[in-house]
């Protein structure tokens, strides 16, 4: 047996507008979209009656994307939960960025909600948590030359 990589993350959102705006202004890319719905994506996902739309987002070099999920049905009734980031499960999306410090300026003026203060982690990096939509938590971190 052998895994060859990380192919996606989802992320479910309530909002699939706004999640993708959010993401295509860190940088990525509409890769696809799509609607399911029927029997057999009520297996994969093991519901019944399940109606989706989904965006696909990734880097411009086409290496590992997210998928936005919008479950139409059925829903989620305990609505959008703000996890901090020390919540047990999976629990943030790490980003390796350039110019940390421009985007940190960018996302703060535009009122995105950032955990801390960019800091260097020893000789190596640069680094900060923002929260995106919907209570996703990113981490972007430059590597230091």
């Amino acid at each position: 047996m052998k895994i060859n990589r990380i192919d996606h993350v989802s992320i479910n959102v309530h909002d699939l507008a706004k999640a993708k705006t959010f993401f295509l202004d860190l940088g990525l890319e509409v890769h696809a979209e799509w609607e399911l719905d029927g029997e057999q994506l009520d297996r994969i996902v093991g519901l019944t009656h399940v109606k989706t739309a989904c965006v696909a987002l990734g880097m411009p070099d086409g290496q590992t994307w997210i998928e936005l999920v919008k479950f139409y049905s059925p829903s989620d009734d305990k609505g959008i939960q703000k996890p901090s980031a020390n919540t047990l499960g999976i629990r943030h999306i790490c980003f390796a960025v350039e110019d940390i410090e421009n985007i940190i300026a960018k996302l703060k003026k535009s009122g995105k909600e950032i955990f801390s203060e960019i800091q260097q982690y020893e000789e190596s990096y640069k680094l900060c948590y923002i929260r995106g939509p919907e209570g996703i938590i990113l981490e972007l971190a430059e590597k230091i030359n």
